[in-house]
């Protein structure tokens, strides 16, 4: 599935973000994520655009994990799930888990257009656990997100109790260095701090990527 229905599913998004109303505009400098999100076309083409696949290098991320064919995979902070679909298509169940309800509803919509809805769960989870049961998970991927987190090891605690054994974490964030060129709310972060973090939360294994990705690094942990 190579996402034949895209033109006629983006059409659909239009329309129905039309109607959406946003309630509140003003600008705040909390660190709280707003309480609604429209996903409009232009949130679709930062997130799913030429310029992000560019960056990101999505097959090349999927090479580097491996076969998950029959796997169940939790993509957390899923957003307009860019990667959701790309994991499904090569053979995985996805949950996708978000704590914003547009965004969700986004996937689902998507999901219910490409004829994928059996594979793909969305679930909101709270900032503080990614709202797993015991053993659910092979894999738990998370994309530009991980420095978005609070009391990270605590969060990464109930992450490893919801893998399955041999299970693992695939982290992908921005490099600390992008910082001083693209200033974040929720500052960048280097590997080595993240599987310090990870090692606090009670993984033993680990394996870094920072070559493949132009901006991002990439961290398994098991």
């Amino acid at each position: 599935m190579k996402f034949k229905k895209l033109m006629f599913f983006f059409v659909l998004v239009v329309v129905t973000t039309a109607c959406h109303q946003v309630k509140d505009t003003t600008e705040t400098t909390s660190t709280e994520p707003p309480a609604k999100i429209l996903v409009s076309a232009a949130i679709i083409e930062k997130f799913e655009g030429a310029e992000r696949t560019a960056k990101q290098q999505p097959e090349k991320v999927l090479k580097l994990i491996g076969d998950v064919h029959g796997q169940t995979i939790m993509d957390l902070g899923a957003g307009t799930g860019y990667f959701t679909f790309r994991l499904v298509d090569v053979g995985a169940k996805v949950i996708a888990a978000d704590i914003h309800d547009d965004y969700l509803e986004y996937i689902q919509l998507k999901a219910d257009s490409l004829n994928v809805r059996k594979f793909v769960e969305t679930r909101k989870v709270p900032k503080d656990s990614p709202e797993l049961q015991p053993n659910e998970i092979d894999k738990l991927l998370i994309v530009n997100t991980y420095h978005h987190l609070y009391d990270r090891s605590t969060y990464f605690k109930k992450v490893k109790a919801g893998l399955k054994p041999d299970g693992e974490v695939i982290v992908v964030d921005y490099s600390d260095k992008l910082q001083e060129v693209k200033p974040a709310r929720f500052p960048f972060l280097n590997a080595p701090l993240v599987i310090e973090e990870l090692k606090e939360a009670g993984f033993t294994d680990f394996e870094v990527e920072e070559a493949l990705l132009e901006d991002q690094y990439i961290v398994r942990a098991k």
